[in-house]
């Protein structure tokens, strides 16, 4: 009975004995760090394609796109975590996220506004698949193929969200590019308090967070990038696009040090959260206690 259930639901049945590698990081101040510079990074490297070599909105999409989905079927086919891959998928659907977004706000003609209420809608709807697919919504112990499938949609839509939303708030309500920093940051900091002192579920504040850290990166790196008459520092997409590379490789190099000497924390086997069904783990097993 119990093998034709595993045969009909595709699940393999793990011992209890054996744990899952996990695929994705811990949530630490490393991950938001990471994480701002990457969208950050993201932000002026769309616009290093799209603008500055004059490749424009659509064809800059395109290859974004391409690009990250041949490093999340790689990210997907790990069997653990791996610091510069997990951290190039994200990257990559900044710099996708940010031409897709300006391509349905400028060329496509949606506007800041439109273009952020379609983004939304989308991210809820993958939201409301995610939730009713049974896999957990916490990414610290996502270990599916299909839970991990639906956080990098999940983190797509976020990422190309965030660039309507940052533009929105420097465009759109006039306050520019250094206001809309200190204000997002200042809203990061009472998310961080409302995770110590509030019982507002975890998951929550997380992805409210991961959604505000892209319209922080996009205003920081418009910030730093953009002419002194737009109220800018003036560095220009390549030279803010190549100091941000930089800084996001010594990050990740510190990253794989660090793993290297405190491996990530072995996941129990994955299980469905309403049934408590055993679920078919992404990662590699092994042994409790190795």
């Amino acid at each position: 009975m119990s093998s034709n259930h595993d045969r009909q639901t595709g699940a393999r049945p793990v011992e209890p004995a054996q744990m899952v590698m996990r695929k994705l990081p811990h949530v630490t101040l490393l991950f938001w760090v990471l994480k701002i510079v990457a969208t950050t990074l993201g932000e002026t490297g769309g616009d290093l394609l799209a603008q500055t070599l004059h490749v424009g909105y659509l064809v800059a999409t395109v290859i974004f796109l391409a690009m990250f989905l041949v490093a999340v079927v790689f990210q997907l086919k790990a069997r653990r975590f791996h610091p510069a891959l997990f951290w190039t998928v994200i990257a990559l659907t900044s710099t996708a996220g940010t031409t897709l977004s300006d391509f349905m706000n400028r060329t496509a003609g949606i506007g800041y506004t439109g273009g952020a209420i379609i983004l939304s809608t989308g991210l809820a709807f993958v939201f409301v698949i995610w939730w009713r697919s049974g896999q957990t919504l916490d990414v610290e112990n996502v270990a599916t193929f299909r839970g991990e499938a639906l956080f990098w949609v999940a983190i797509l839509f976020s990422n190309s969200l965030g660039t309507s939303s940052g533009d929105f708030l420097a465009d759109s309500l006039g306050l520019g590019f250094r206001d809309s920093a200190l204000i997002l940051s200042a809203v990061m900091v009472l998310l961080l308090a409302g995770h110590f002192v509030t019982p507002i579920n975890a998951m929550v504040l997380f992805w409210i967070a991961f959604v505000l850290t892209r319209p922080l990166g996009a205003t920081v790196g418009d910030f730093l990038s953009k002419p002194r008459d737009h109220g800018g520092l003036a560095w220009g997409t390549m030279w803010t696009s190549a100091t941000l590379l930089g800084v996001l490789m010594a990050l990740i190099a510190y990253q794989v040090v660090r793993v290297g000497r405190r491996p990530l924390r072995p996941l129990p086997a994955p299980v469905h959260r309403r049934t408590g069904e055993p679920q078919r783990p992404n990662g590699a097993l092994v042994a409790q206690g190795a």
